[in-house]
Formats: structure tokens, C-alpha cells, sequence
């Protein structure tokens, strides 16, 4: 499919067969114990997981489906998130569903206006967990975004096919570990051993070091140890239908011993 085929799908206004919307959780910043940001996640209408939305999607509304989940999450966003919060909200986008990056955020940006929200605060997140036919293209959505003023995050590091290569390749702002290597860190000397060499990754490439699928204190202790200081996980919140948890709602947690 061409772009200008694309961009026709994303004017048509034909709308996606499943009806949606978006579950929000937090990402927490443990050194000030804070609200860093709220990830968007797609559900059905009455709380259905994002499978049975994700099922739907296909090369004829993926592009669609793209951009009506940023649009939803946004206004979700300005109309719901606590007031005077300067939290980030971070939005999951398919890069084979961005042809023209500067054409394609408009909706977003028109979201935002509308919805009183400042589209600094946004970040767009990609995953590793699925192959890139065109990594060339893909970097250029992350450089454009980054030009742009929002924030660019990797999701699923150390789960997916690339890894260090993508890494090195996109360098975004923000590095997600997946929560299979924080499974069974607390016993395992090498996933501790990983994270830690994720971390000095970061900091010299000066990108932040995220841990998502946080459950337990012992694991967020070790985490905290090797330098991670964002995180992401049922510890804290699980999400929330069109609901963002404040953050006296949150369990605080002190630096560890």
C-alpha cells in the first residue's frame, strides 16, 4: 500500500469494527515518588483485554486503528488526568502504520488541542517484540518524533529479535526492560547481572532505563540497586479503565538499604 492509499484510509472516517477505548497505568519515579507518566493501553468497551481489539486490526485499518487509539488516549488524557499533573502520557504506535511521520501525528496534534493537552507530554513508544521489515523507516519516525518534541521509548527490551542492535540503531529517550527478564531476578545472579549491564547501557548513551512487570518489593529493591529508578508494574497499580490512579493512590517505596 502506497502513503497516499494510507492517508486516504485515515481521512475516510470509516470506523474501526470494534468498539474501544483505553486503560491507563502509571509509571512511577521511586527517587521523588511520583507520577513520571501513564501508559495507554487498549481494551474493549467493557474492559475487554487488548487481544480481542488487537484481533480486529488488519492491513486494511491498521492505519485506522492507529490513529483513533492516539486520539482516544489523548482526549482520555486532557479530560481525565489529575489536574495540575504533568505526568507524560505514553501511546503505543505500529511503525508499518506511520508512512509520513509529520502527516501522519496530526490527528494527534489536533487531539491535544482540542483536548487542552500539551503534546510535549507525549511520548510514543515501539516495541522489539515484532519484526521491522524497514528499520531505515522506523528510525526515521523515532528521529522525526524526537525533532518534534516528544519523547520515543523502546518497549520489550530483552524479548524481542533485535535487541542491542535497535538499540544502537534508534537510540530513543527511554529503554523499556520487559518484564521476562525482571521475572525470577531476585534469585537469578544473571538477570541481575543483565539488568545492571542495561543500565551502564543507558547511562552512557544517555537514555533512561525503565523496568516494566514489576510485582514484587524484593524485585523493585534489586532493580533500584542497579540504578533503575523508573518502573512500571502491578507493585504499584494495575490499569485502570479510563481512569489515571493519582499518585496519593500509589504505595511508596524508599531507596533500598
Amino acid at each position: 500500500m502506497t502513503i497516499a492509499q494510507s492517508c486516504d484510509g485515515c481521512r475516510s472516517g470509516e470506523p474501526f469494527p470494534i468498539d474501544f477505548t483505553m486503560a491507563f497505568q502509571p509509571i512511577i519515579d521511586s527517587a521523588s515518588n511520583s507520577i513520571w507518566g501513564y501508559e495507554a493501553l487498549v481494551r474493549g468497551r467493557n474492559g475487554e483485554g487488548a487481544g480481542t481489539v488487537l484481533a480486529a486490526v488488519n492491513d486494511e485499518n491498521r492505519y485506522r486503528f492507529d490513529q483513533a487509539c492516539r486520539v482516544k488516549a489523548i482526549e482520555l488524557a486532557g479530560a481525565r488526568m489529575p489536574a495540575g499533573s504533568r505526568a507524560k502520557l505514553s501511546i503505543n504506535f505500529m511503525p508499518n502504520a506511520v508512512y509520513e511521520p509529520a502527516a501522519c501525528i496530526r490527528a494527534s496534534l489536533a487531539a491535544a488541542a482540542r483536548s487542552n493537552f500539551d503534546p510535549k507530554r507525549l511520548m510514543f513508544e515501539f516495541t522489539e517484540n515484532e519484526r521491522m521489515g524497514d528499520t531505515e523507516h522506523v528510525k526515521t519516525i523515532v528521529d522525526s518524533y524526537k525533532k518534534m518534541g516528544f519523547t520515543t521509548a523502546l518497549d520489550d527490551f530483552g524479548a524481542g529479535y533485535a535487541g542491542l542492535g535497535l538499540l544502537a540503531k534508534f537510540r530513543p529517550d527511554v529503554l523499556k526492560i520487559d518484564m521476562e527478564l525482571i521475572r525470577g531476578i531476585v534469585a537469578s545472579p544473571a538477570r541481575q547481572a543483565i539488568v545492571k549491564a542495561i543500565v551502564g547501557i543507558g547511562r552512557d548513551l544517555e537514555i533512561t532505563v525503565l523496568a516494566e512487570g514489576v510485582e514484587e518489593a524484593s524485585e523493585l529493591a534489586i532493580l533500584q540497586r542497579a540504578g533503575v529508578h523508573l518502573f512500571q508494574g502491578y507493585l504499584f497499580a494495575r490499569p485502570q479503565l479510563e481512569t489515571f490512579v493519582a499518585a496519593a493512590q500509589i504505595p511508596r517505596f524508599g531507596a533500598p538499604a
